[in-house]
């Protein structure tokens, strides 16, 4: 049973979060063979507030920036 983990800043719409499984699960499919219902992938939203890249937290970093890409 393969176990993709997701890690993203959080505010991602249930549509989105639901492409993207359906996407990571259709491409695992079709390149390491096996069922659909086998493949289980786990969101796990994080704040800005709660990330670091070099020291600095993402929220300072880029505190205008919407957590998500969604337009």
């Amino acid at each position: 049973m393969p176990v993709i983990k997701v890690e993203m800043f959080s505010g991602r719409s249930d549509d989105k979060k639901r492409a993207l499984a359906k996407a990571i699960t259709d491409s695992f499919v079709e390149i390491c063979g096996g069922k659909p219902t086998s493949v289980h992938v786990i969101f796990d939203d994080v704040a800005k507030s709660d990330w670091a890249v070099g020291g600095e937290l993402c929220s300072d970093l880029y505190p205008d920036q919407p957590a998500t890409a969604e337009k």
